[in-house]
């Protein structure tokens, strides 16, 4: 409320304001006066009788009239001070009673996303209190741009037309809103931090006070502790079950099965399938895989060991996990043979190995079983492989290098005729002699002794690395 005899009080105006005028300001040119704070956006007009004028001026009436300004007759024994002391009163019980609202409406929201062990039960009860306080509709738009929550539901597809905001909220790298117009009403978008960056989407047919914002600020941060408590627990689960999966992999005979009978429940009867999910072409974290096999049929058990994710399941469920760690984007998976669960040590290295392979042959899907009649070597990462070659024969190299000798190819052909000196010695078109004399050069240079099987055998592995001709 505001109080004015010029004739043109509008340049120290606001609108929406009630004037208060004993006349004065719009008796020169009524008509011409109630025009310019109608455009100016004024709400009402308080018209003082008694002090400049006994009655309204029956031209200003006329012009409030047809403008559809609100024309007040204010006596003379009220005086202004009251009805500015009366309305600053009224607007101060408006702001308290805002107050008492948003603090009830903040709690509510608290209460509704962390009244629930599961945060995606807390994020939709968390959107319905926040749309019955306002008025509107509401989603959140996940990482990957799906929808995950909408209320009502039918909200979601208002996210298809909001696609290019939604993104650029998401994306911007810190800490972004935005409002968008439509029609008469407005849309507010907020990045909400749930398991990985979202955006909260609001919107109703009509504007959004500072008190509405606030409230979905408030919805904001809300969402986030939310998830980041269950965050936590999530992360301290998945150690827990990586511990375990750790004493399967080592413990002998049964004390596997008691160990995860007293953690997570009993193993199911007969043989378990390993399959061990990952690769670098997928660009999801583990809790993702983690999440996938939650909805896979007949897994036993999974959790995260040596960056990779690993499930136990049964042989008849194979083809199903595999279907649904297939939808994470780039994942490769390797599989071992069926082991009953004292063996679970084993099916779990050999659902390791198969992956390895899998990720350097290109393959999405490498079971054990078909790599180990692949030979030896397919068993080995080829880095590894070369590396252990170099190292092995790096004297025999070195001197053939320096001193223009056939140790290497003389080695070589020694162990191919299973070490059978005149064959040998034959095809290398030398003496047995001297053929005897430079393996007996190689052994010293090596340091082991050649008439050990398992030392033939890692030479003979590492001279194939080195020339598998």
């Amino acid at each position: 409320m505001h109080s004015s005899e010029l004739s043109d009080p509008t340049p120290y105006l606001d609108g929406d304001e009630l004037l208060l005028t004993t006349g004065l300001g719009p008796a020169p040119d009524p008509a011409g006066y109630v025009d310019r704070l109608v455009a100016h956006g004024l709400a009402g007009l308080g018209f003082g009788c008694g002090l400049g004028h006994d009655d309204l001026l029956p031209a200003l009436r006329e012009a409030c009239a047809r403008a559809g300004l609100a024309l007040l007759e204010i006596p003379e024994r009220t005086p202004f001070l009251a009805l500015t002391k009366a309305v600053a009163e009224a607007r101060a019980a408006d702001r308290y009673a805002e107050v008492v609202r948003t603090d009830e409406a903040q709690r509510a929201l608290t209460a509704a996303a962390l009244g629930e062990d599961d945060p995606d039960t807390g994020t939709a009860r968390v959107l319905d209190r926040l749309t019955d306080r306002l008025g509107a509709w509401a989603l959140i738009s996940g990482a990957d741009g799906r929808v995950r929550r909408s209320a009502p539901a039918g909200a979601a597809r208002r996210a298809v037309l909001l696609r290019a905001e939604i993104d650029r909220v998401r994306d911007h790298p810190g800490p972004s809103s935005v409002t968008v117009a439509v029609g008469d009403g407005q849309v507010v978008l907020q990045p909400v931090r749930l398991i990985g960056p979202a955006v909260l989407v609001v919107g109703r047919d009509r504007r959004f006070t500072p008190v509405d914002r606030q409230l979905i600020g408030s919805a904001v941060s809300v969402l986030t502790l939310a998830h980041a408590r269950s965050a936590a627990a999530g992360r301290a689960e998945r150690r827990v079950r990586t511990a375990v999966l750790r004493a399967l992999a080592s413990l002998p005979g049964c004390g596997a099965e008691d160990v995860l009978a007293e953690t997570w429940g009993p193993l199911p009867g007969g043989d378990l399938v390993a399959v061990a999910l990952g690769g670098r072409a997928t660009g999801a974290p583990p809790h993702v895989l983690l999440d996938a096999l939650e909805r896979a049929p007949g897994v036993a058990f999974h959790a995260e060991l040596d960056g990779q994710v690993a499930a136990l399941v049964g042989a008849g469920s194979v083809p199903a996990v595999l279907e649904v760690a297939g939808q994470v984007r780039g994942v490769r998976a390797g599989v071992s043979t069926p082991a009953p669960v004292g063996e679970l040590g084993r099916a779990l290295r050999e659902a390791g190995r198969a992956l390895d392979a899998a990720e350097r042959r290109d393959r999405a899907v490498l079971r054990f079983a078909d790599l180990a009649g692949s030979g030896l070597a397919s068993l080995v990462r080829p880095e590894d492989a070369t590396a252990f070659a170099d190292a092995v024969l790096a004297p025999l190299v070195r001197h053939d290098t320096e001193r223009r000798g056939d140790l290497v190819a003389s080695l070589r052909e020694w162990l191919a005729h299973h070490g059978q000196w005149d064959p040998a010695a034959s095809r290398l078109g030398v003496h047995r002699h001297t053929l005897r004399a430079r393996i007996t050069r190689a052994a010293a240079l090596l340091e082991r002794d050649l008439d050990s099987p398992g030392v033939r055998a890692e030479l003979w592995f590492a001279l194939h690395t080195t020339d598998p001709a």
